[in-house]
């Protein structure tokens, strides 16, 4: 059983109340979950994509991070280090918060982070039933990504050099 803490739409903690992942009473209304995101951009200006293993919920998909829920008693950025850790093999522990999104239909308060490395990026580790490839990618081929191939866009809205030209 996977216990989360429960949020305010302002990002504060609602002392006294633990959110149940899977709960069949579900999440009241105007109380949201932690979730983080990692965007990981290479030195070369390229991102990295990971796909969704197609047993998971949106699977075969790509998104343009890292991510998941925090765990009870997890910060934004411990909750940052540890999925960027577990879904690719990276261990960082300078993230940058570029930004937050409340989203009222899914009760997710997301923490969005950007990571920046020089690391060889043919050392990517893939973690058993969350992902099963990755790609790096230019800005161009990241924005012109088809919504039903790209899970994840929060992040564009938030980093300049993702802005889709006008």
């Amino acid at each position: 059983m996977e216990l989360w803490d429960a949020y305010d739409s302002d990002g504060k903690r609602i002392e006294g109340m633990t959110l149940v992942r899977g709960s069949t009473d579900g999440i009241p209304r105007g109380v949201f979950h932690l979730v983080c995101d990692i965007l990981v951009r290479h030195v070369d200006g390229t991102y990295l994509l990971m796909q969704r293993d197609s047993r998971t919920r949106h699977g075969g998909m790509w998104e343009a991070s890292a991510g998941g829920s925090a765990l009870q008693g997890e910060s934004p950025l411990a909750c940052a280090v540890r999925e960027l850790r577990e879904e690719t093999g990276i261990e960082a522990g300078d993230l940058t918060e570029v930004g937050r999104v409340v989203d009222e239909k899914t009760h997710g308060l997301y923490v969005e982070f950007l990571f920046v490395t020089d690391r060889d990026k043919d050392d990517i580790r893939l973690q058993e039933g969350e992902t099963v490839g990755y790609r790096w990618v230019s800005r161009e081929e990241f924005l012109r990504m088809p919504k039903k191939e790209l899970l994840t866009r929060r992040m564009q809205r938030f980093l300049p050099e993702l802005q889709p030209d006008t």
